[in-house]
């Protein structure tokens, strides 16, 4: 996997899976293999929504197409061209997501028993990690900038501590960035995790520009990281689910691939992988201007919000050279309490009335996803549609709740609380108890509650508040959000 050890000579003007996608084609092979439509025809409502062209290359594995359990051909120099991209020594095509690369990184680094240290303000699929593998969390609690809510990086002295005074821990996980787009020390992040013998993992589900951009955070193969789970259908323009697995020289390829194959499903989807073969190569050949005119964008959108006013459409000046280390540039947020509006209610006001549809609001902030799409016509039409609503809606901000991030009281391993005897009682009741499932909105899928922790007023306060608001509530059995699972 390697690759400064492939023969292959490595052309990013190649897409190794399209082509053979494409010549697979042109060979009208009879199928009697899965999928069952048979390049459509046996559903034809299905072939007239996605297109002949994208269901003739829906497709099972086989030899010249590769297989992306044991990749040996085009699967193999797809990610042998992803590797180089990206300035890694080794790259997975991932067709589950994020999440599951984000779980095999884990998965990689962690067996049951062994200490992780990470930031709490995770995404749902780091801990469900956890879960699956037994490994204890050694939370490295956040600062939060108070008045905009959001929780901000990990500090230098922090992590430090938490190494002292956990030597036994295997790895330090990081974001980078935050969803908001703080980004913390990586690379002094990543020489004490080295010092002490640890790995440094890096959750870059919203950093994928950073490699192929200029004035933007390091990224997490040039700061020396172990390995990086990159959500490539986010930034970098590659279909939904379809994401990279990155790992650094001295990483155990044949083991990652091992660890991958214990969950990822043996049918990959040709279409996300070919879109993963076709974005690295657009990425690669233009990614730099691209994200140059992306930057302009967002520079635009946030000096027009904030001259609406009431907003605060935050950037670079938040950085404080420790817990926020660096800001991502392109990260689009807006805070919108001065108005006296909650993020989710901006969130729903844009989409049911101006049919503009953000990535997310929470309790206090939004976020507009920009990306290689977007083009300034929209933009004007956000920052037009943003300035309506001020002045149609504005209200006094007394009362509103401004706290995103809730230090959690840990007493239970999230795996030995998940799986442990369990009651379910009305969620108000439950004060004081140990909570063994996950209470989160979505997006962005950081746990309110995970499974171990105990359940405080301020929690039940907070996740009373944002349904009041608004936000779309996940994690529990009860779909109502009415019940809560705790320990017996």
């Amino acid at each position: 996997m390697n690759s400064s050890k492939s023969s292959i000579p490595l052309d990013q003007n190649r897409a190794p899976i399209h082509e053979a996608l494409e010549q697979f084609r042109q060979m009208r092979v009879v199928p009697f293999d899965v999928p069952g439509h048979k390049r459509g025809r046996g559903n034809p409502e299905l072939t007239e929504f996605l297109g002949q062209q994208c269901v003739s290359v829906d497709v099972n594995s086989m030899k010249p197409l590769d297989n992306l359990c044991h990749p040996i051909s085009v699967i193999r120099e797809a990610e042998q061209l992803a590797a180089e991209a990206f300035g890694a020594a080794h790259a997975f095509l991932m067709v589950g997501g994020t999440t599951s690369a984000v779980q095999s990184m884990v998965l990689t680094a962690c067996k049951r028993g062994d200490k992780i240290i990470l930031p709490r303000n995770v995404h749902r699929s780091v801990i469900n990690a956890l879960v699956l593998c037994g490994a204890i969390p050694v939370y490295v609690n956040p600062e939060v900038d108070h008045r905009l809510g959001i929780s901000l990086g990990m500090k230098r002295e922090q992590v430090e501590r938490a190494i002292k005074e956990h030597p036994d821990a295997v790895a330090v996980l990081v974001n980078n960035p935050t969803y908001y787009g703080i980004c913390s020390d990586l690379r002094e992040i990543v020489k004490l995790a080295h010092a002490h013998n640890m790995l440094c993992l890096a959750d870059e589900a919203h950093g994928t520009h950073f490699y192929f951009g200029k004035n933007l955070p390091v990224s997490a193969m040039a700061a020396g990281a172990d390995m990086a789970s990159v959500s490539m259908h986010k930034s970098g323009g590659s279909l939904t689910q379809s994401s990279f697995l990155i790992a650094g020289p001295n990483i155990n390829a044949g083991y990652v691939r091992q660890i991958i194959n214990l969950t990822q499903t043996t049918s990959g989807s040709y279409l996300l992988m070919s879109s993963l073969d076709i974005s690295r190569r657009n990425l690669a050949l233009r990614g730099e201007k691209i994200f140059e005119q992306v930057q302009q964008i967002a520079e635009y959108a946030r000096n027009e919000i904030n001259s609406i006013g009431g907003y605060y459409a935050f950037g670079k000046e938040l950085i404080n050279g420790d817990s926020v280390f660096d800001f991502d540039s392109i990260k689009l947020s807006g805070h919108t309490l001065d108005i006296g509006l909650a993020g989710i209610e901006i969130y729903d006001l844009l989409r049911d009335d101006y049919d503009i549809q953000i990535e997310f609001g929470d309790i206090g902030n939004i976020l507009a996803y920009l990306s290689i799409g977007d083009r300034i016509q929209e933009v004007e039409r956000l920052v037009s549609a943003l300035a309506e609503i001020r002045r149609q809606h504005q209200r006094d901000k007394s009362g509103m709740l401004t706290q995103e991030y809730i230090p959690p009281q840990v007493v239970a391993s999230p795996q030995e609380a998940f799986y442990a005897d369990k009651i379910s009682l009305p969620i108000m009741e439950t004060e004081g108890m140990v909570c063994s499932e996950f209470v989160m909105c979505y997006p962005p899928g950081i746990p309110i509650l995970a499974p171990g922790e105990k359940i405080t007023a301020d929690i039940l306060n907070y996740i009373r508040y944002a349904k009041e608001k608004g936000c779309s509530m996940t994690g529990p059995e009860d779909p109502e959000i009415e019940h809560l699972n705790v320990l017996k």
